[in-house]
């Protein structure tokens, strides 16, 4: 299948321009939109999927996605710098740059989680642990020009700066962490600051490179809510992420600032907005209503996804996928703000079928009035 044919005649924006347009809640020729994974590296299961499919396309070109991700550059540091804090050197050798093993599966989203300090309780040892190099200048050497390439190519292009809460507990251990917040705040806060640091310098570079969207995020809520009182995120962690939002108007106002967050976050969304965050994600529809965000704080907030990956995209019909996308654009897109995906990466069980559903319901919506 293929969905690149524009009716003749029409007039059609680039995909930077709808993004844009979008994001600045303004009417465009039709909604944004793109798999969540374009944006963050695709599973296993689904990039093999897209492959047998898509060939020899590119999976943003054969579905006409809107916006396309780059990363930094892998780091050159070796991992037997941490063989004095995990078992074996062969699990040195398997962790990654923060020396976190990831065990089972191909994608974080699907694994189980070795933090190497979750048994450590000496502060000052805690201080001895070897940290990446992300604020090393050659992490970001061919940024700028892959940015460039791409809107040539009329793609707008995102950049995960990384998270501060989840790459703590994934060094710290999420148990010991939250101890550490209710008992020994000092180790907490090294913990938050040390890793912010990272968040906003990635942030920055990449505003400075040019691209249209930094992903920022931290998962601090369930299903029902915070994870944590929002006196204790207030304390820990809006002063950091009110720092990076700064950190990238600063090296590009043009730059929108996304934040995800998992579960029902809306608590924290008033505040989020007061930081000048942008775009929200994933606006999980089992967590949080969608129209009612929408109609809340859609005038001072974009949303990105809005598709249950809970529900429809793996375990519905091909019609109730294209219920739920048409759904989502009239009560969500209408004006602009919303870049439409599902709302976080597909599980293995996503079938093919709803796959093409979801973009032929956003085919089909015309342009957004």
């Amino acid at each position: 299948m293929n969905h690149e044919t524009a009716q003749e005649g029409e007039t059609r924006m680039t995909s930077r321009e709808r993004v844009r347009t979008a994001l600045a809640h303004r009417p465009t020729d039709r909604v944004p939109r793109l798999l969540y994974e374009e944006a963050i590296g695709y599973t296993p299961r689904i990039e093999q999927l897209l492959r047998e499919h898509c060939a020899p396309k590119m999976p943003r070109d054969y579905f006409q996605m809107d916006i396309t991700g780059v990363t930094m550059q892998p780091t050159s540091l070796p991992r037997t710098r941490f063989s004095a804090w995990l078992a074996s050197e062969a699990d040195a050798m398997q962790a990654d740059e923060w020396g976190v093993l990831w065990r089972g599966s191909g994608f974080h989203h699907f694994a189980h989680i070795e933090s190497p300090l979750r048994d450590v309780q000496e502060f000052a040892r805690l201080k001895e642990y070897p940290w990446p190099d992300l604020d090393q200048p050659y992490r970001f050497d061919g940024v700028s020009e892959q940015v460039a390439q791409l809107h040539r190519q009329g793609f707008a292009v995102a950049a995960f700066a990384g998270s501060v809460f989840e790459q703590s507990w994934y060094v710290r251990g999420m148990e010991q962490l939250m101890m550490d917040m209710a008992a020994e705040p000092e180790i907490a806060h090294y913990f938050f600051e040390r890793i912010a640091t990272f968040q906003r310098h990635a942030a920055a570079m990449f505003a400075r490179a040019g691209v249209d969207i930094v992903i920022t995020g931290d998962d601090v809520a369930g299903q029902n809510g915070l994870l944590m009182s929002l006196e204790t995120w207030r304390e820990f962690l809006k002063p950091r992420l009110a720092a990076t939002v700064r950190a990238v108007k600063a090296a590009n106002p043009d730059t929108f600032v996304f934040y995800h967050c998992d579960g029902n976050i809306e608590p924290a969304i008033p505040e989020l907005i007061e930081l000048g965050i942008d775009i929200l994600n994933p606006v999980q529809p089992e967590c949080m209503e969608p129209a009612m965000i929408k109609q809340r704080y859609g005038d001072r907030l974009s949303f990105w996804g809005t598709v249950s990956v809970q529900r429809t995209m793996p375990f519905g019909t091909p019609a109730e996928v294209k219920a739920e996308v048409r759904a989502r654009i009239r009560d969500v897109g209408r004006g602009g703000g919303l870049i439409l995906a599902p709302a976080h990466v597909l599980g293995p069980e996503t079938p093919w079928e709803n796959i093409v559903a979801f973009f032929e319901a956003a085919d089909d919506s015309g342009g957004l009035k």
